[in-house]
């Protein structure tokens, strides 16, 4: 038989620092087929930090996010009927008032959704009024909404602009600030919502009335992969101005509709079913 002697042993022939460089080059691949498992688990796009689309049989918390001016009135009385509901509701404040700059009203709503997910919700609805409907759409495209929004439903919003908006920044620019600029077709903020399809992402309803006379053309709130409701086709000869649309009946019907567990892109339902849902 042969024997090893000292000068050829495995444990005697290598240098401590060349077994270190084994050692560690032997953890470098467990961990390499570590990271290749989870991968082929759960999805890269899982390990990358993101993910979604969210559970839909799992609503959270649902955010309200005013619109241009910061107003809360309106949406406080949609907010206290979905509670009614029994989710749980938060009507944003924007910073300063409201008509500064809307990527700074982005981050409120971010902080927000972090709050909220913090705080033990699965996910978040958001419901965006008027130009709170633009600071969704950028907060979704920028901050992973599809991660974490549930479903968006924006009333009213300007997603491509209003040319109310561009007669301001040109004929009345002191009266026109930040956000009022960053409405104006073709901005550099509607260009980058434009190019996210956010719309596609996640579930969303966007709705809007034909006799809106702040964002025009009204169907600028029309967005490419979304559920895309005019109201007049649900509710013939209805007069509902942009200030109305959130505490109109039908509007409310719709919204709760939307927040429900059945898709969101489920045909809407006739005029008075929803007036009815919208008041109970």
């Amino acid at each position: 038989m042969c024997e090893v002697g000292p000068a050829t042993g495995w444990g005697r022939a290598v240098s401590p620092r060349r077994r270190l460089l084994v050692g560690v080059l032997a953890l470098v691949v467990v961990a390499v087929v570590v990271v290749a498992v989870l991968v082929s688990v759960f999805g890269a796009r899982g390990m990358s930090g993101g993910g979604g689309p969210v559970a839909q049989d799992r609503p959270g918390t649902v955010l309200l996010v005013p619109g241009y001016g910061g107003s809360r009135s309106g949406l406080l009385q949609l907010s206290g009927r979905i509670q009614s509901t029994g989710r749980q509701t938060q009507v944003l404040r924007l910073d300063g008032d409201g008509t500064g700059d809307l990527n700074r009203q982005v981050e409120v709503l971010d902080a927000a959704v972090d709050a909220a997910l913090a705080g033990g919700a699965p996910s978040v609805d958001v419901v965006g009024y008027s130009a709170g409907g633009v600071v969704t759409g950028l907060w979704a495209a920028r901050d992973d909404g599809a991660a974490k929004a549930r479903r968006v439903v924006t009333l009213g919003s300007p997603l491509h602009g209003t040319t109310l908006a561009t007669l301001g920044s040109t004929f009345a620019p002191d009266a026109c600030p930040q956000a009022c600029r960053q409405l104006a077709p073709g901005s550099s903020l509607l260009t980058e919502l434009d190019a996210d399809r956010v719309g596609a992402e996640v579930p969303w309803l966007s709705l809007w009335t034909t006799d809106d006379e702040t964002v025009t053309p009204p169907d600028s709130a029309r967005l490419d992969g979304a559920t895309n409701v005019e109201l007049q086709q649900l509710c013939t000869g209805a007069r509902v101005s942009h200030s109305a649309l959130p505490t109109d009946e039908a509007v409310t019907g719709l919204v709760l509709r939307a927040l429900s567990p059945a898709p969101i892109t489920a045909a809407p339902t006739d005029c008075g079913t929803l007036r009815a849902a919208g008041r109970a």
